[in-house]
């Protein structure tokens, strides 16, 4: 059976707070980029407020690119823009701009999806009523699209918490950062365990959140 020797709350308490000042960190800059670059898209493609295809192809070809890198090449390709935003490479802060680049593009191409499942009847009726463009995409699209942007939001929550956990690789702190030194490098397999376990019910709770969010303005 095994004793758990080695886990020290301490240390375990200190990558928790670690990884959710990662993960709200960075999924505040990624729901502020990605919901920006998402309506952009939306709103830039075919037969949309403001069509304009060459437009749409950059910021499409963009994001494509960026989420067909794997995260952990991502992290050391953007190192150089790390250092310079942050001043350093390693820790929390050097963490978060790699998450950001990494999720935003993620988060933006969900919500140009959800943006597309808003009735064209809903928007065309707001244009003959006179609505302004930007009224059209706070009043009508946001507005009708909230409960799927919310689970888009939560899924991407979801795949920050594997992100951050990644990022141990380059010492980037948190449950991750613990897992790789203790449970891998030191063969310790009761913090291995522990920090996965934490993981798993970080993302539980994320998702409980989210779901619940849905539930509730569908119904409204």
């Amino acid at each position: 059976m095994m004793s758990f020797e080695n886990v020290r709350i301490p240390e375990i308490w200190d990558a928790t707070k670690d990884t959710l000042y990662m993960l709200t960190a960075s999924l505040v800059f990624t729901i502020i980029f990605g919901l920006i670059m998402g309506v952009v898209l939306f709103l830039t493609s075919k037969r949309q407020l403001l069509q304009q295809p060459i437009v749409y192809g950059i910021l499409s070809f963009i994001v494509n690119v960026l989420r067909s890198v794997p995260f952990v090449i991502l992290m050391i390709l953007i190192m150089p823009l790390t250092k310079i935003i942050t001043g350093t490479t390693l820790g929390v802060e050097g963490s978060i701009p790699p998450l950001v680049v990494a999720a935003t593009p993620f988060f933006a191409r969900l919500v140009e999806t959800s943006l597309r499942e808003v009735d064209r009847g809903v928007i065309e009726a707001a244009q003959a009523m006179g609505a302004s463009k930007w009224d059209i995409v706070r009043r009508v699209l946001l507005r009708e699209s909230s409960p799927s942007l919310l689970a888009a939001v939560t899924i991407t929550a979801v795949t920050l918490v594997s992100y951050t956990a990644m990022s141990g690789v380059i010492g980037g702190g948190g449950l991750g950062d613990l897992a790789l030194r203790y449970g891998y490098q030191r063969f310790q397999t009761d913090v291995m365990l522990v920090t996965v376990a934490l993981l798993i019910v970080l993302v539980q709770v994320l998702q409980t959140i989210g779901d619940s969010l849905v539930r509730r303005f569908s119904r409204k």
